[in-house]
């Protein structure tokens, strides 16, 4: 996990050392030449940075599509708080850390560790952690999405490639709607066994006169037993993984 962290704060840091060829140790130091004003604009759009920095990341890795399907599942069932938030976004983040394993060793492995060890430059490092992520990308988005955000961006006059490669600003927003989509694929078919539980118990209900009891009531207890039954977060789990190449 420790790698993880670095590569994500590789990815992140790496356009802004890029631009600038270097990180300037008196950043946070008031400058004594009257240039206040562009300490606090280079402070302030430092600090910006690392605060948006893990929704970015987290949106261009298999997170989104876990953590709908977990939701999902859990509406579907009819359970408010169980599992837990917090239960839910610590089992998407395992998983995407296991999906994502050899992305992440290979920034490792080709821009971060070089970095560290001073072999490369801040500019080469950048193109080399984001070419694997990009690859990733590429291979989880469907062909339609991306075609959309190089048809917008080409009726904007923006470039959609640089040097033959797919710009992150096209690929990272298809690939987006690519996973929420495919997110909400799997929780449909995830939530139609419930859904055939509920239709089946509203109707034992109201044919036996019981209007005043919630068919959920009595339904949740049936969810959760044919659930736990066929192994349902194996086969989740499972499906989920399997469904990234």
């Amino acid at each position: 996990m420790i790698r993880f962290l670095i590569i994500l704060a590789g990815v992140v840091a790496a356009p802004t050392a890029a631009l600038a060829q270097g990180f300037d140790p008196g950043l946070f130091q008031t400058p004594v030449d009257g240039s206040v004003a562009s300490w606090i604009i280079r402070t302030f759009g430092l600090l910006t940075i690392l605060s948006i920095a893990p929704g970015i990341l987290i949106m261009v890795t298999s997170f989104p599509r876990f953590i709908i399907a977990f939701a999902i599942l859990r509406s579907g069932m009819g359970l408010q708080s169980t599992p837990a938030n917090m239960i839910l976004v610590s089992l998407a983040l395992f998983m995407t850390f296991y999906v994502m394993a050899p992305t992440f060793d290979r920034a490792w492995n080709e821009g971060i560790n070089p970095l560290l060890e001073n072999q490369i430059t801040e500019q080469e490092a950048l193109s080399r952690i984001s070419d694997p992520f990009r690859d990733f990308m590429l291979i989880n988005t469907r062909p339609k999405d991306l075609n959309l955000f190089v048809d917008l961006a080409d009726e904007r006059g923006q470039a959609t490639e640089t040097e033959g490669v797919v710009d992150l600003r096209v690929l990272i927003p298809a690939f987006m709607i690519s996973e929420i989509r495919r997110g909400f694929e799997i929780g449909f078919l995830v939530v139609l066994p419930f859904l055939v539980i509920d239709l089946v118990v509203a109707t034992i209900t109201m044919s036996m006169g019981m209007m005043m009891l919630p068919p959920t009531a009595i339904s949740l207890p049936f969810k959760i037993l044919f659930f736990v039954l066929i192994d349902g977060w194996n086969l989740l789990v499972g499906s989920l993984v399997r469904s990234f190449t």
